[in-house]
């Protein structure tokens, strides 16, 4: 096969022009040429599948470089592949090493290797080859190969696509035995009955001595072996066991070889019978056991207890008479012994019960109550007695739960009301005849949590310094003993009072609050349910008490009269001395005020009040009598002073005069 490339190239004159050709096949180099013509030609001179591909040319010609079209080129069929054999004769257990070659092909390729036996189906084994034209393998010569034919072919992948190769030549290879097949045989025969004795032998001719092996085996179980000998004898005394397949087995390197013969061994007397008379019997009560066999009473009998260390014998005799304790609970067994031949009864078990104690019922997490809103988990026990126990839970008189076990029983009760007022018991029984023992009743307390604690106080909110205040804890539900608290916030809460009562509510009185007293409180409540329960808090103010106030406003006030009594008593001094000789006409003076102002008060608000005024030192001065002073005013002596006044009339001339006697009350404290 010849790829060409050629050139078509335009020249202005008539000059030598070189072309560098180069051909790539899927890529790679597989020709390279320069040449002065325009044509170059790759020589394939015998094509085989693996030419097969995409095939391009470039041509590079004064400098300029030209690539053409890529042409597919399809190789079709594969040389003959050739087979060789290492050897051409072989013993059983050996290997056939095989080498198919298919020479001037390119890897990577497939091998198929076929061994063919007569009137069987040929084995096949396929080996891949990446990176030669030829592959190695081997096949094992088993057990009745006598004549082998091998062959092989190839194949490639072209374009997801398998070509294959034409089968190879055939290669016959001849197969020796190394030995024969062995014989089985079995003296005095294959059918014998039991306690007779039975000998197996087994024997096979071998080429050569070397490395084989003679094994009987019965079930997988080797029961006997033998090397570098023809012949194998195992005896034994024959049992019904001993019913069955025996295959006797010839090895040597990887041939083997074996024969089967089935042995039937029929029974000389059936298995014993042991029966009891009662399989539940109470402590301290008569067992008795007994042997048989079905139709045969010429025998040796044993009567055996079945022990984790070894049976433990009893008697040698058909029947065993006993009186029986717990321990005594347990599987017995007899054996018969026939000719030498020993068989076993089937186990009967045996159960002696004690009586169950009288349970107790307790609450497992101790003390018999429970918080409402969680379950109670109570155990029901009973020290004494033979297991299985069947433990049954009561609430009042409903059964609530049955249980099977050993010793204990427990029993969860989900639904607690606060007053459900039914005890628990719980009965315990056995297969003992004294039947069922109840426990006593149960009665269980339900504390129910705390809930919504409250802290108040009298008074409220203020209270007096050095005075009395109560401080009053309650809760709205809660079962008693009821534990309360009394705290005071600070930078950390300071614990004031604490006291367990058997009530909803606590009072604390705190005498002689002081300042330092002044601050938030609260309180905490809390019961056997172990759930703190925590109040809103309240603010307490310690005010100054009245006499505080009484004492602060002596001392302000005292200065301030004495201040004002001395001004006073200064200015009556100096208007003592500015008095005037005669007296009647201050008195004058003085009428004429009073008048004037009578008839303004009552002109102004009617406000006006007999008697409720006094005259000091015949001057023009009037107070109003404060109301407070009322307890006063009663125990005040009155004082009358006649003072005699000129009136003056606003009609008349001045000179006119006339007299008239005003009365005016001086109150003295």
């Amino acid at each position: 096969m010849s790829i060409v490339c050629h050139a078509d190239i335009s020249k202005s004159t008539d000059f030598q022009l070189k072309h560098n050709f180069t051909i790539f096949k899927d890529g790679k180099l597989v020709f390279m040429t320069v040449s002065n013509k325009g044509d170059a030609q790759y020589e394939i001179p015998m094509a085989r599948s693996s030419d097969t591909g995409e095939y391009e040319c470039t041509v590079e010609a004064g400098g300029k470089t030209k690539s053409s079209n890529s042409l597919h080129v399809w190789v079709t069929g594969m040389t003959k592949p050739i087979l060789t054999a290492e050897k051409k004769e072989v013993l059983e257990g050996e290997v056939v090493k095989l080498r198919c070659e298919l020479p001037e092909e390119v890897p990577p390729l497939y091998f198929l290797f076929r061994k063919i036996k007569m009137n069987s189906t040929p084995k096949e084994k396929l080996v891949f080859e990446p990176y030669r034209n030829f592959s190695v393998v081997e096949f094992s010569v088993e057990e009745g190969d006598n004549i082998l034919q091998f062959d092989c072919f190839g194949r490639r992948n072209v374009k997801l696509e398998f070509e294959s190769s034409e089968y190879s030549n055939k290669t016959l290879v001849t197969v020796r035995e190394p030995f024969i097949k062995p014989t089985l045989n079995a003296k005095p025969s294959s059918n014998i009955t039991e306690g007779d004795r039975i000998q197996f032998e087994c024997s096979t001719v071998v080429a050569r001595m070397r490395d084989i092996e003679i094994i009987l085996q019965k079930n997988r179980t080797i029961l006997n072996s033998v090397r570098d000998e023809k012949l194998l004898k195992y005896s034994a005394v024959a049992t019904l066991e001993d019913s069955g397949e025996y295959l006797c087995k010839v090895e040597q390197g990887r041939a083997s070889k074996t024969t089967k013969l089935n042995v039937v061994v029929s029974e000389l007397f059936p298995k014993p019978i042991l029966a009891a008379s009662m399989s539940k019997l109470d402590e301290n009560k008569e067992l008795t056991l007994s042997c048989s066999i079905s139709g045969f009473r010429k025998a040796n009998f044993s009567i055996l207890r079945k022990n984790s260390n070894g049976d433990i014998w009893l008697k040698n005799s058909r029947n065993l008479t006993m009186r029986v304790n717990v321990n005594d609970t347990g599987s017995y067994i007899c054996k018969a012994e026939v000719k030498g031949i020993v068989k076993e009864s089937r186990p009967v078990r045996i159960n002696v019960y004690a009586p169950v104690s009288k349970p107790t019922l307790s609450v497992v997490s101790g003390l018999p109550e429970v918080v409402l809103g969680k379950p109670l988990r109570l155990i029901c026990r009973s020290v004494m007695g033979t297991p299985p126990i069947t433990f049954t839970f009561y609430k009042g008189n409903e059964v609530k739960k049955v249980v099977i076990n050993d010793t204990y029983a427990t029993f969860l009760d989900e639904n607690i009301r606060p007053n459900d007022r039914r005890g628990y018991k719980c009965d315990a029984r056995n297969n003992h005849s004294s039947g069922m023992k109840t426990s006593n009743i149960l009665n269980v307390t339900v504390i129910v949590p705390i809930r919504n604690a409250s802290l108040g106080s009298i008074p409220y909110g203020e209270v007096e310094d050095g005075s009395e205040i109560a401080f009053l804890c309650s809760v709205k539900e809660g079962s008693w003993p009821i534990h309360f608290r009394i705290f005071r916030k600070t930078d950390h809460d300071v614990l004031l009072y604490e006291k367990s009562e058997n009530a909803d509510r606590v009072v604390w009185h705190k005498e002689a609050m002081k300042r330092q007293d002044t601050g938030t409180y609260y309180c905490m409540a809390s019961n056997r349910a172990n759930v703190d329960v925590k109040s809103h808090p309240i603010t307490i103010s310690v005010i100054l008490a009245a006499w505080q106030k009484g004492i602060i406003a002596a001392f302000v006030l005292i200065p301030i009269a004495g201040a004002v009594t001395l001004t006073l008593w200064w200015f009556l001094c100096k208007k003592k001395k500015a008095k005037g000789p005669s007296m009647e006409m201050s008195g004058s003076a003085l009428a004429t005020n009073l008048t004037s102002e009578k008839l303004t008060r009552q002109h102004n608000d009617g406000d006006y009040y007999t008697g409720s005024s006094y005259i000091e030192d015949s001057e023009n001065h009037m107070k109003s009598t404060d109301e407070s002073n009322g307890p006063d005013l009663e125990s005040a002596e009155v004082e009358y002073t006649e003072v005699e006044v000129s009136t003056l009339d606003p009609h008349r001339a001045p000179e006119q005069k006339g007299t008239e006697t005003v009365y005016s009350e001086i109150r003295k404290s």
